[in-house]
């Protein structure tokens, strides 16, 4: 197992071979966190697109196929039930009023789930978040050094590693 600048874990790293790795590591959770957001908001802008979509779909229904499909209707009702083709028509125009409802329903929920989507809020709290525990991070105290560990015995291992 090896730490993320390729060193053997547990092994002395110098003070710019961990500043390198953190500064690779914060930079890859930054371009993480932008990845984040573009997912989410895409997926918010395509709620919103399908809510329109939606809309637009019952709009275009009950405007251009009304003449059309009430008149079918009504008159397919009055040949199956001989009833006044004054009833026949309400009938027809009822069934486009509930399928132009129908699809506005649709349009209205997605709408919500779009509107409720905190996902770029998310992403930005989580971002402050990091970044103040990044500002309150204190170095690590170092322990007392025994004999054999000596910054000396320490330097001439980090010089032979390099």
């Amino acid at each position: 197992m090896s730490a993320p600048d390729g060193s053997p874990v547990g092994a002395e790293r110098s003070i710019g071979q961990l500043f390198a790795s953190a500064t690779t590591e914060l930079s890859a959770l930054v371009h993480d966190e932008i990845a984040l957001a573009k997912a989410q908001l895409k997926q918010d802008v395509r709620r919103g697109a399908t809510s329109g979509g939606a809309f637009t779909a019952a709009l275009v229904l009950l405007v251009f196929s009304l003449p059309m499909l009430n008149f079918a209707l009504a008159y397919g009702i009055r040949t199956w039930s001989g009833w006044n083709l004054a009833i026949c028509f309400v009938l027809s125009f009822a069934a486009n009023v509930l399928i132009a409802g129908l699809l506005a329903l649709i349009g209205v929920v997605f709408a919500k789930k779009a509107k409720k989507s905190r996902g770029p809020q998310k992403v930005a709290a989580s971002m402050k978040q990091t970044a103040g525990v990044l500002q309150n991070a204190k170095p690590h105290p170092r322990a007392e050094l025994s004999e054999d560990r000596a910054p000396a015995a320490i330097e001439a291992v980090a010089r032979s590693q390099s």
